[in-house]
């Protein structure tokens, strides 16, 4: 089993204190850029920002326009519901690269994405991008009975998707797509759908019963992308259920899994970042409580390779 060491709440100075708490309690996503932490939250329109190696509250970034209500029910039903950020190396228009977020797709209302800009040292730079997904995530409603898009990597020269299933669709899979032809469908360079390279389904097992399931990815150096998942005790990609417990493991860029490491304690571990530090992976990941009172933590784990 994998230990893991609580570094901090996601605390923030709210880009709206009249209507935000002073935290994130959603967390979703997570991907480091130098001494950049980004974290984007199910729940929120806004990217959180933190630096490494300190305990400041970190500061909020606006990605699309509007609010959202405060009841709990009725956010959860307008919410754009990002669920996964990756960092894109440099591009046509992002010459330091880009940050890629993806909402879930598994309602109309969260298909949609961002792309934002970073300067050459990682901090954000310049307006977020909004994305349309319908045209790399569209067809994938007819594979997926409940299409939930989780985790997000950039391995080389393509974009991994994690699609995450629960206890009556047990649909986990990595879906991949050619990065530079998915880039100019989602900014409306190409007009046309793109369809996937490969989907591999994968089988991560249970705890307690309750299937193992994708929530984040991030990639390595050799072409491998490590992953979180959880076992969350639901029957779609809508409702929140008890969360049984958290696991760490690898697949190959096609989708094999090559290990899997239960976490000690039930973390609901939904974004996660890696490192290697000679044959250890050192890891950062973030929570998602279901309870809008709670901040997010950040935690850290390790485990050799």
């Amino acid at each position: 089993m994998i230990a893991t060491t609580e570094i901090r709440a996601l605390d923030v100075s709210p880009a709206q204190p009249e209507t935000q708490p002073p935290y994130l309690s959603a967390a979703s996503g997570l991907v480091c850029v130098g001494s950049h932490i980004y974290v984007v939250a199910d729940d929120a329109l806004h990217l959180g920002v933190f630096s490494a190696g300190t305990s400041e509250p970190g500061y909020e970034i606006r990605l699309f326009s509007g609010d959202l209500p405060v009841n709990k029910a009725e956010r959860k039903r307008e919410k754009p519901d990002l669920e996964a950020i990756t960092f894109v190396p440099a591009f046509h228009g992002y010459s330091y690269g880009a940050l890629l977020a993806f909402g879930s797709a598994s309602r109309p209302n969260r298909a949609r994405g961002v792309l934002i800009g970073l300067d050459r040292h990682g901090a954000v730079c310049g307006s977020p991008e909004e994305l349309d997904l319908a045209p790399i995530l569209g067809s994938l409603h007819r594979t997926f009975p409940e299409l939930n898009i989780e985790g997000a990597t950039v391995v080389g020269d393509e974009l991994l998707l994690c699609q995450r299933g629960n206890k009556r669709h047990i649909d986990n899979a990595v879906i991949r797509f050619p990065l530079l032809p998915a880039l100019a469908a989602l900014r409306g360079s190409n007009t046309a759908a793109l369809a996937p390279s490969d989907i591999m389904k994968v089988d991560l097992g249970s705890i307690e019963g309750v299937p193992l399931c994708f929530t984040d990815a991030a990639s390595l150096p050799n072409g491998d992308a490590v992953f979180c998942a959880v076992a969350e005790d639901t029957n779609d990609a809508y409702l929140d259920g008890r969360c049984v417990g958290g696991a760490i493991g690898i697949v190959d860029k096609h989708g094999r899994l090559l290990s899997l490491h239960q976490l000690e304690q039930p973390y609901k571990v939904e974004g996660i970042s890696a490192h290697i530090v000679n044959d250890t992976l050192d890891l950062l990941l973030v929570t998602d409580a279901d309870d809008p009172a709670i901040p997010a933590k950040l935690l850290s784990a390790s485990f050799a390779l």
